[in-house]
């Protein structure tokens, strides 16, 4: 893959994910509430795994990667 063109894609996935992060938080309110997302809280500690919310994420980048390289 060309230097260049792994630096513009890299470059525009952040800038992609900061304009989400900051203007679009209604759509990480899902994220740590869906069910199989662990979350045990006690008087001194919290433990929190999102083993849902990861695969769902994991499924849409494997998508959108698939899309990118697809020749």
């Amino acid at each position: 893959m060309d230097a260049g063109k792994l630096l513009i894609t890299a470059g525009l996935a952040i800038a992609a994910l900061g304009l989400v992060l900051k203007y679009a938080s209604w759509i990480m309110n899902w994220f740590g509430k869906l069910p199989g997302d662990i979350d045990i809280e006690n008087a001194n500690s919290r433990i929190f795994i999102p083993i849902t919310s990861m695969i769902v994420i994991s499924l849409l980048l494997t998508i959108i990667a698939n899309l990118w390289f697809r020749k």
